[in-house]
């Protein structure tokens, strides 16, 4: 009686950037980001977002943290104990966070005390905490770090975003205390736009101080979610 063979089983090797590794990225910038579909990392978005540049520094440090505590919990998911996993995530997201803290401190030190206690607070951000549980504990290392980034990116668009809209309508400028910093339209001649010069369209116009205040960011963040479930229906039921 002749000798079956049979073929060995070859594994298709999964794709760096395929489709499913795309979606990890720009889901979380649209129909499930983090802030205005889950509704997290509220609190952050209220206290940080009077000015661009701190926006954009703790939107930098959650994507960096967000992305290698998924990286490093994945790594680690088959050897932690499930009674202590949320302790270890704590201790390599703490890791991470202190890395950030140290870097800025030495880079730019005037960011750093302005940002000083929100950096901290990384830490308990329930977007990073989140995506630990959900996703890089049943997932692979590769596959939860581009989750990490993605979800960092969609809490970063936001942040920046309505910081852009408080710093231009709360104080005439964007990028205050960087080497970019431009001044739009205020009430002095280092304005672009002068709204006490002689003949000015936009002498009726003064900054809005509302935008400076941290409730100013619960409103736009309300109007950013407005705006979204209302090009897609299909998420108005989504939180």
């Amino acid at each position: 009686m002749a000798e079956v063979t049979t073929a060995p089983v070859v594994q298709e090797k999964e794709p760096l950037f395929g489709k499913k590794e795309r979606k990890l990225i720009t889901d979380p910038l649209t129909d499930n980001n983090p802030i205005t579909i889950q509704v997290l990392g509220i609190c952050s978005a209220l206290a940080v977002t009077s000015l661009v540049l701190p926006s954009i520094v703790i939107s930098v440090a959650v994507i960096f943290v967000c992305a290698f505590s998924s990286l490093f919990t994945s790594l680690l998911r088959t050897r932690i104990p499930k009674s202590i996993r949320m302790i270890v995530q704590l201790v390599i997201i703490a890791t991470l966070v202190t890395i950030v803290e140290m870097v800025l401190k030495y880079y730019s030190y005037p960011v750093y005390r302005q940002l000083t206690i929100y950096i901290g607070l990384i830490i308990t951000n329930c977007i990073v905490m989140g995506r630990l549980e959900a996703f890089a504990m049943a997932n692979k290392p590769w596959r939860s770090f581009l989750d990490g980034i993605g979800n960092g990116l969609g809490y970063g668009v936001i942040l920046v975003a309505v910081a852009l809209v408080r710093e231009l309508f709360g104080k005439g400028s964007l990028f205050a205390g960087s080497p970019a910093e431009m001044k739009i339209i205020g009430a002095s001649p280092d304005y672009m736009i002068n709204t006490l010069a002689e003949g000015s369209w936009f002498g009726w116009y003064s900054n809005n101080n509302l935008m400076v205040l941290p409730v100013a960011a619960m409103f736009i963040i309300g109007i950013f979610i407005w705006i979204q479930r209302s090009r897609n229906p299909a998420l108005v039921d989504v939180s």
